[in-house]
């Protein structure tokens, strides 16, 4: 039986999981909720990874260091299994709007999510560089049906996506793949308020309010500060994947033939005077 150990058993991870059928997949946790692995319990994770005949991690980095590399690293090398890690196309930094494949330089803002791309490629790993990730329960279909959206006042702002079943499909394309680094992203790099004024157009509900830059969190305004588009063509090439949704209009159709329509007496009012 072929068996995945996963590191991190979160949002996209457990996308790729829910593929598998026959497969025996155990995950990790930090407390060990839902039947999985504390991370900490050394004896056991150790025993997992060498019953694994594949591990996929998606722990991103604390304290400037990758926590799984620090205490199973060497396990890892030794194990020979197949390596996976889902890194973040932040690794290439901010370039202007211009497309970006896995040859470009990194570098960024990130210095530690780039010292760990680095390190698991040198295992090994399939390294699967992902840029903003939606799908059920997370797209901008649930920010503006909860009056949580809004439309930033930057001009030129251009982002990659990718739904997390495209995610799970890159994954698993990968497991016959070859070792090295590879772009996971849809084929329509936009502005973020398109997608907001369209799930807001799904919804039957006014596009969201803009908003100046400055009003915006530290975190928010750094994801403002790197503007890039994905290239996803080795991915393409090499694993033979394709994504299923190939732009976020495809994408967020999907999501809202399964959301509820919002009632007239709770939907948001327009914002006065917004004309754009």
């Amino acid at each position: 039986m072929s068996r995945l150990l996963v590191f991190g058993l979160g949002y996209a991870a457990q996308a790729v999981a829910a593929r598998l059928d026959g497969w025996r997949v155990v995950g990790t946790t930090r407390d060990g909720r839902g039947g999985t692995l504390r991370f900490a319990d050394g004896d056991a994770v150790a025993a997992e990874i060498a019953a694994a005949t594949h591990v996929l991690s998606s722990v991103p980095p604390e304290d400037a260091v990758d926590p799984v590399l620090v205490r199973y690293g060497a396990m890892l090398a030794r194990s020979g299994a197949w390596l996976g890690y889902l890194s973040s196309t932040g690794v290439y930094g901010d370039t202007g709007g211009a497309w970006v494949d896995e040859g470009a330089p990194t570098g960024g803002r990130r210095p530690p999510r780039t010292r760990a791309d680095a390190d698991w490629l040198a295992l090994g790993a399939r390294v699967f560089r992902l840029p903003g990730i939606y799908g059920p329960g997370r797209s901008a279909l649930e920010r503006v049906r909860e009056g949580k959206a809004h439309r930033v006042a930057v001009e030129g702002q251009v982002f990659s996506r990718v739904h997390v079943d495209d995610i799970a499909g890159g994954v698993i394309a990968g497991f016959e793949g070859p070792a090295g680094a590879y772009n996971l992203a849809d084929d329509r790099p936009c502005p973020q308020n398109d997608v907001v004024a369209y799930a807001a157009d799904l919804l039957g509900l006014p596009p969201p309010p803009f908003v100046a830059l400055d009003s915006l969190s530290p975190m928010a305004r750094a994801f403002y500060a790197e503007n890039r588009r994905v290239a996803a063509g080795k991915a393409r090439r090499v694993l033979g994947w394709a994504p299923v949704w190939p732009d976020y209009r495809a994408g967020l159709r999907a999501l809202s033939a399964t959301t509820s329509p919002v009632p007239a007496s709770t939907a948001p009012a327009a914002a006065s005077g917004d004309q754009r």
